[in-house]
């Protein structure tokens, strides 16, 4: 008999959205007669690095992201192999967020090319759910000239299986109600679930749980000593299409701003893990400085292969708005956790600033003059204005 499932009352509408190979499809916007080709982007043919993402027409021929650039050429030796451009990446996720506020405050921005939506309390001004993500689909289309696949679901989780469903340029919407989310995740792998890494996927297939619905039919006391208390607890409130987190409310969202990059494989090439830390933080200072305030904090946030999740946070010296000092002590944290030479795999990496006041709080001027600190803070975030404007004209 299938044990009882875990109860979680929502009435909550989450949209996730997926830009569909995002830095490929820009560059096949930006270069028309690439279009229906195969497009890598990241290192060089013949130069040691990895591909960063591909378009569809090269995943035909089994390149993927995180592939080594020289593999990927012996697959697809007719693929078009092109540097990244991150200036221009960034500039399009910024119009692509904007369209996001067209249709609710409340976003979570996952990666550059990713988002959780929480459009509970908009769907009403667009005639419904699936209205108003298809129209949020066409606007982005339409404005960047880039496509997104969508998923509508009653949480984060069901909405972004949902968005995997239709890739690319398509849109799926869950089941909400109990009884039909569990027949839709009945048939799944278990691999498509939240907490479900390598490790965990060969410790359930070794006992023959390989379904969804193996692992709503499995006695929870048996999960629990294949997996432990917490994973098993976790990992089947996922099966049944629970979860328990939920996205940042308006007042939390202003305690904190952040953003996230999954890779799509684990990553274990520390310079690129590295340049995706330096990518978040800058997309993290633009967003910051929409408002007038100071962050006291940074943080760094590190998820392994087996979704163990570490998070390290540091003060800055003062109170800062600019790239520089985020940037700074984004390394400082990531270097620290990551020495040079070091082996590991990562599967998210994130950055963010929180402990945020209106106003810098510089120390008083003693007897020797201001504090020297105080200036060179005010350099930074005039250097910062700038970009900040030549970045706005671009976009």
């Amino acid at each position: 008999m299938p044990s009882s499932s875990p109860r979680q009352e929502s009435a909550a509408c989450i949209l996730h959205v997926d830009m569909d190979a995002f830095f490929a499809s820009v560059e096949q916007r930006d270069h028309p007669e690439w279009r229906g080709k195969p497009v890598i982007v990241g290192s060089g043919p013949h130069e040691r690095g990895v591909v960063s993402t591909c378009s569809y027409e090269a995943r035909k021929f089994g390149v993927h992201s995180a592939m080594p650039s020289r593999t990927a050429f012996q697959r697809c030796p007719q693929g078009i192999f092109v540097k990244p451009r991150m200036h221009v990446y960034s500039e399009v996720s910024a119009q692509v967020f904007e369209i996001f506020e067209h249709y609710t405050p409340y976003i979570e921005a996952v990666s550059v090319d990713e988002a959780f939506l929480d459009i509970t309390g908009s769907v009403h001004l667009f005639g419904g759910r699936v209205a108003l993500a298809e129209k949020l689909r066409v606007e982005v289309k339409s404005t960047c000239g880039i496509t997104c696949s969508a998923g509508l679901g009653p949480n984060r989780l069901l909405a972004k299986i949902g968005s995997e469903q239709r890739k690319p340029d398509g849109l799926f919407e869950m089941p909400f109600d109990a009884a039909g989310i569990q027949a839709f995740l009945a048939p799944k792998p278990v691999g498509i679930l939240w907490g479900v890494g390598r490790k965990t996927n060969e410790a359930l297939l070794k006992y023959g749980f390989r379904t969804c619905g193996d692992i709503q039919q499995a006695d929870p006391r048996f999960l629990e000593q294949i997996l432990g208390s917490a994973a098993a607890e976790s990992i089947r409130a996922h099966a049944f299409g629970v979860d328990f987190t939920s996205m940042d409310d308006a007042a939390e969202a202003e305690k904190s701003v952040s953003r996230e990059h999954t890779f799509p494989e684990d990553e274990g090439n520390r310079e690129t893990v590295r340049q995706t830390l330096i990518d978040l933080v800058a997309e993290v200072g633009r967003r910051f400085r929409r408002e007038s305030r100071w962050a006291r904090t940074a943080k760094l946030k590190l998820r392994d292969a087996a979704f163990n999740t570490l998070t390290r946070q540091m003060r800055f010296d003062l109170a800062a708005r600019d790239d520089m000092t985020f940037r700074h002590l984004a390394l400082q944290l990531f270097d620290a956790e990551w020495p040079v030479h070091t082996r590991r795999l990562v599967r998210l990496i994130g950055f963010g600033v929180t402990d945020i006041v209106d106003a810098p709080e510089d120390p008083e001027p003693t007897l020797f003059g201001a504090d020297p600190r105080v200036a060179e803070r005010l350099k930074r975030e005039r250097l910062a204005a700038a970009l900040d404007a030549i970045h706005a004209r671009r976009a």
